[in-house]
């Protein structure tokens, strides 16, 4: 059985939306409404975090609160190293998705002469760099951070020196340079992207599963063929963001809600699918946002289903 702990990340600096930072504890309530004690079955740390740093009056406006997030993703990758070199199973609760960045760093600094491959549940593809940000959020960039590519091909932004020195250092968290190589992360669900993105897509190869391939072709056939784009990896990572999920279906409890998504019994199978490998070390859940869920609290119901389901097949294996 698996040694799970919980990783508790309320940040949400990353976002142009306030409130993810609140999807921990809105999961956590959800447990409990439904009668549920999973978290009291698990060993958890909380992760310091800087989430005043929004009132902040300098603000880079192509990598908005960018030393605050680096500060966020140093803390959150030595969480995930120590808890790997420790013998565990790290399940990440983050807000925003810029500390899917942390996480994979501290996966490769656990790992540092193995090839870590990434399997990305989202809506966007968060390729983007502060060169190419339409928004300068930062949770559009943490793929960008892991594969050390700017896209300067595609720039359209004139950064400042600070901004382009704290880039590097987000580049730089844990170990120097690439953490993953861009050929190694797969989509899931991806369907709301930029120019800049699917160019960096395009030039990679980077394969994604849209919903409704997913759907045509078999999820199962899905799930296994991407595990063998992935057969060169010796770890895997994966990073669930809920606004894979169609948002007209489950909840718009999200930063940036996409229609046509996932349900969340897919969700599950994908996962669980994915865990099958035995080669998934980490997963993070990220981007509930319950101020904005008109449902009540229905996306971290969701969430914490998802979470209950893939917490079982974890420790099953």
């Amino acid at each position: 059985m698996k040694d799970i702990k919980l990783i508790k990340n309320r940040s949400d600096i990353g976002a142009g939306t306030r409130g993810s930072d609140m999807g921990i504890d809105a999961i956590e309530i959800a447990a409990i409404n439904k009668e549920n004690d999973y978290f009291n079955r698990y060993e958890f740390e909380d992760v310091k975090t800087e989430n005043e740093s929004i009132y902040n009056k300098v603000n880079n406006s192509f990598g908005k609160q960018i030393e605050s997030v680096f500060n966020q993703c140093k803390r959150l990758s030595n969480h995930v190293k120590v808890n790997l070199q420790e013998g565990r199973f790290p399940i990440v609760l983050s807000g925003d998705h810029s500390s899917a960045l942390g996480t994979i760093s501290g996966v490769k600094a656990a790992y540092p002469t193995k090839r870590v491959g990434v399997v990305w549940i989202d809506a966007h593809g968060d390729l983007h760099t502060p060169y190419t940000s339409p928004s300068g959020n930062t949770h559009g960039m943490p793929l960008g951070a892991a594969i050390n590519d700017d896209n300067l091909d595609c720039q359209v932004n004139e950064i400042d020196r600070e901004t382009a020195e704290y880039w590097d250092r987000m580049k730089n968290i844990a170990i120097v340079g690439q953490k993953v190589i861009p050929e190694d992360i797969v989509f899931f669900g991806v369907r709301d992207t930029e120019e800049p993105e699917d160019k960096q897509i395009e030039k990679y190869g980077i394969k994604n599963y849209k919903v409704a391939e997913v759907r045509y072709r078999g999820l199962s056939v899905c799930v296994e063929e991407a595990l063998q784009k992935l057969d060169n990896c010796d770890v895997i990572y994966v990073s669930f963001d809920v606004d894979a999920m169609d948002c007209d279906m489950i909840s718009y409890g999200t930063g940036t809600p996409v229609s046509k998504g996932f349900d969340d019994k897919e969700i599950i199978k994908i996962i669980n699918g994915l865990l099958d490998s035995e080669k998934v070390v980490c997963v993070e859940f990220v981007e509930v946002n319950p101020l904005l869920d008109f449902k009540g609290n229905k996306m971290a119901e969701t969430a914490f289903d998802i979470l209950n389901e893939v917490t079982k097949k974890i420790e099953s294996l």
